[in-house]
């Protein structure tokens, strides 16, 4: 085996090597663009997702970066023997990426980002262990990396009593205690079923009712509206977002060119809360208090008492499912010199057709990319887009550059 020779510059460094990572490294490379990505492949979905979990895509918006191919998500099943019928098991999707990376990145540099820095002709990246590196330009695929949202009303809760469902590999600790889950999305939801697996008490608290996604269909009622033929049979490919807007979500080059107010609404209407209808026979058994407003949190020596509009309960634990808020200030990698360079909307950084941010040669993929290209880049079937493109538009810029030397 090689032995792993850290390298001093690069044209591109990609910093993360989850979906959106190892999507913009694949696609990078086969431009023939020199690439260096950094982080732990697939490790956000392997360190901070529970086991047991299922993906809520379906099967044809799961591919990482490559619809076709050697590489795609197809010839992976066909290698491990797994069937498209069902939705995939996250081992075999942490598998999946694992498998990309050997055969598209296989020079990936494993050591973490600590800083990004503007230098001259492009930047300085410190990595955590003293060593830097200098590319030309940067590309983000950070994901959900410290974009946790944890309501006001936990503040100052101890850590053992009350944790985000990401800092979770299993929930075996929680046998025999009583565990409010927080939230009604598919986060919230699998996490309630796998506790509930696990021997917890479970109770569901949500501001509304949950809204399962394709549970009719799954059910076999027989009843159809017309509503629900068009949303079940008219489904767009990734299924984010309600029919008839989720095929606008599928054009995120489309998407691109709305106003913004009108990109926030059609990310507001798609990115709502809603759970996958195969977890639903599973919730005999866990209470769902539907409608239920917490007021306020207070620990109560190894309990913690939640006060809603009318009653309180006490609780073992609270586990948040309650997603996340995106925001690059939070990703700790850029001094407040730079983050203020950036031009950003709500925490999200305002992009070019390139993914390209305020700084030229800073690029952003991913969920940071949805404030400008819409909602499917917060989910692995935006990978083949944004992969596509950011190679697409470096390679073209590299092009521009030798011809003008």
């Amino acid at each position: 085996m090689t032995a792993f020779m850290p390298r001093a510059d690069c044209e591109v460094a990609v910093i993360g090597a989850g979906p959106f990572g190892l999507a913009a490294a694949s696609a990078l490379k086969a431009a023939g663009v020199d690439t260096l990505t950094f982080g732990g492949a697939m490790s956000f979905w392997r360190d901070n997702m529970p086991r047991g979990m299922r993906l809520r895509s379906p099967w044809h918006a799961t591919y990482i970066g490559h619809t076709k191919g050697p590489l795609s998500l197809d010839s992976y099943a066909k290698v491990l023997g797994i069937s498209s019928s069902e939705p995939l098991r996250l081992e075999n999707f942490v598998d999946y990426g694992l498998w990309i990376q050997a055969q598209a990145v296989p020079d990936l540099d494993k050591r973490r980002v600590g800083r990004v820095e503007k230098a001259n002709g492009g930047f300085r990246l410190a990595l955590a262990d003293g060593d830097a590196v200098k590319a030309r330009r940067v590309v983000v695929a950070t994901g959900l990396m410290n974009q946790q949202l944890i309501p006001v009303a936990f503040d100052g809760i101890p850590r053992e009593l009350v944790s985000h469902a990401s800092e979770h590999t299993g929930y075996e600790a929680f046998r025999g205690k009583r565990v409010a889950v927080i939230g009604r999305g598919q986060s919230a939801c699998e996490s309630a079923v796998l506790l509930k697996r696990s021997g917890a008490e479970v109770d569901l608290i949500c501001h509304g009712d949950i809204h399962w996604l394709g549970y009719r269909a799954l059910s076999g009622k027989q009843s159809w509206s017309l509503r629900d033929f068009l949303s079940e049979r008219l489904a767009s490919p990734s299924r984010v977002g309600p029919f008839p807007i989720s095929w606008l979500v599928e054009i995120p080059g489309f998407v691109h060119r709305f106003p913004e107010p009108a990109r926030a609404g059609l990310n507001r209407r798609s990115l709502g809360a809603g759970a996958t209808g195969w977890l639903k026979p599973d919730f005999d058994g866990i209470k769902v208090r539907a409608g239920s407003r917490i007021v306020s949190a207070f620990a109560k020596g190894n309990a913690i008492e939640l006060r809603f509009e009318k009653d309180t309960a006490t609780f073992d634990h609270v586990l948040l499912g309650t997603g996340y808020r995106i925001d690059v200030a939070k990703l700790g990698l850029f001094a407040p010199d730079m983050l203020a360079t950036i031009a950003r909307r709500d925490g999200l950084p305002v992009l070019s057709a390139g993914f390209e941010s305020s700084i030229p040669g800073l690029h952003f993929v991913g969920a940071s990319a949805v404030g400008s290209f819409g909602p499917l880049m917060r989910f692995t079937a935006g990978t083949p887009f944004a992969a596509r493109t950011v190679a697409r538009f470096i390679q073209s810029d590299k092009s521009r550059n030798y011809a003008a030397a």
